[in-house]
């Protein structure tokens, strides 16, 4: 099937190779692809790898562009590429996590970051807001401080209203979406992980379903037995059971099931240089494959 882009994407890095940065701009803050015939309730999302560092970061932070992108998910949105191609939906962020994590609560924000005095909510204390992970995070992927000095709780804001909403904005529309045209919607939430997450044991993939409330079971089970055909070790909730996005958008009883992935970086990219290994191709296509079983799989039919 062939595929066409549905809004623009500016794929230069926020920071070029070159060394100039790129103009934050007027381009929507996440890239859709959408096949010509939408065959299947399927939506593959990728919250975290964006790549773009806009200068307003840039000028605040004390870490040096490849520290920042310690917390990228790199290069999983074109893992998840060839999804188009059975029927799905792609949408993916193109802003890098670091400037603002679009997988958890707008109002997850560490009072401890920002100059003005903030109102202890549930969320500001949460276990992500304490280890530095909020929605604006204080540190990156491997535990190195952001900023320079404390932000203006405008700052936030801006960044909230700009990236944060219109991407949760755009996902909650394709949901809703497939849910009219199919009768449910299949978010598959994607990400990437270090190999060390757990263990010298560590699995090469882990689904996160919320130990059931996020996902039909016959979803995971699919899923699972699929990649496990490919050779792939897969663990369940453990360690990662599902973050904001499955958390909010996994309603079952709604007919709307939200798993995520989370795969191994070790097996398609060097971790130390964020280079692509010779691993990529292989992992990139097992992701097509699996997009292929579960859009064969005629889920709206057992589903809706």
């Amino acid at each position: 099937m062939e595929a066409r882009p549905n809004l623009s994407r500016n794929d230069a890095d926020g920071f070029a190779l070159g060394g100039q940065p790129a103009a934050t701009g007027p381009e929507p803050p996440f890239a859709l692809i959408e096949p010509l015939r939408r065959t299947t309730p399927l939506i593959f999302a990728s919250p975290h790898s964006g790549r773009r560092y806009p200068p307003d970061l840039l000028a605040l932070t004390r870490a040096g562009l490849n520290t920042l992108r310690r917390s990228e998910d790199a290069y999983v949105d074109e893992l998840i590429a060839g999804a188009v191609c059975h029927g799905a939906t792609i949408l993916s962020a193109t802003f890098a996590r670091a400037y603002v994590d679009l997988n958890r609560d707008a109002a997850e924000l560490d009072p401890d970051m920002f100059a003005e005095r903030m109102p202890t909510t549930l969320s500001t204390i949460s276990p992500r807001v304490q280890a530095g992970l909020g929605a604006i995070p204080r540190i990156t992927g491997d535990g190195q401080p952001i900023y320079r000095r404390k932000l203006a709780l405008a700052e936030a804001h801006r960044r909230i209203a700009d990236v944060y909403a219109p991407y949760h904005a755009a996902l909650a529309g394709l949901v809703e979406d497939a849910r009219a045209l199919f009768g449910c919607a299949v978010l598959i939430d994607c990400h990437s992980m270090p190999s060390s997450a757990n263990g010298a044991q560590a699995p090469d993939v882990v689904l996160g379903d919320r130990f059931g409330a996020a996902c039909h079971p016959s979803v995971t089970a699919l899923v699972e037995a699929t990649l496990r055909r490919r050779g792939y070790r897969v663990a369940r909730n453990a360690p990662f059971a599902g973050g904001h996005t499955t958390q909010s958008y996994g309603r079952p009883r709604e007919r709307v099931h939200a798993l995520q992935i989370e795969v191994s970086r070790a097996l398609y990219l060097d971790e130390m240089t964020l280079e692509r290994t010779s691993g990529f191709d292989r992992v990139r296509a097992d992701f097509a494959r699996l997009a292929e079983t579960l859009a064969a799989a005629a889920l709206h039919r057992s589903l809706a």
